[in-house]
């Protein structure tokens, strides 16, 4: 989010006129539905990834394959900072358009 881009000194108030360059060239898309997070004491890791039928199931039985694509480690500094941004983007989208049901089989 645009709010969140903007330089800050170590006091915390927003610095004027400090202008900051995007590099988008090397920006990659990828689709998940899934994620699983492990941390150690100084990073949170965060694994990306695609949850689909087994294509090729072995024992006959329906299987589910986890397709983990992407990795990003962060410090808890950031991360907290994603989850502050997450939540305001939910909590607006939840305001304009409805609760966002999380049980599986729950959509509207």
């Amino acid at each position: 989010m645009a709010e969140e881009n903007q330089a800050q000194s170590d006091g915390g108030q927003q610095q004027q006129g400090v202008p900051v360059m995007l590099d988008e060239r090397e920006l990659r898309r990828t689709y998940v539905n899934t994620y699983r997070i492990h941390a150690t004491a100084d990073e949170v890791i965060i694994d990306l990834g695609f949850n689909m039928p087994d294509p090729n199931p072995q024992s006959g039985q329906a299987q589910f394959l986890l397709k983990m694509t992407d990795r990003v480690v962060m410090n808890y500094a950031n991360a907290k900072r994603l989850s502050g941004s997450l939540t305001q983007l939910v909590k607006r989208f939840e305001q304009q358009f409805g609760e966002i049901p999380i049980q599986p089989g729950a959509r509207k």
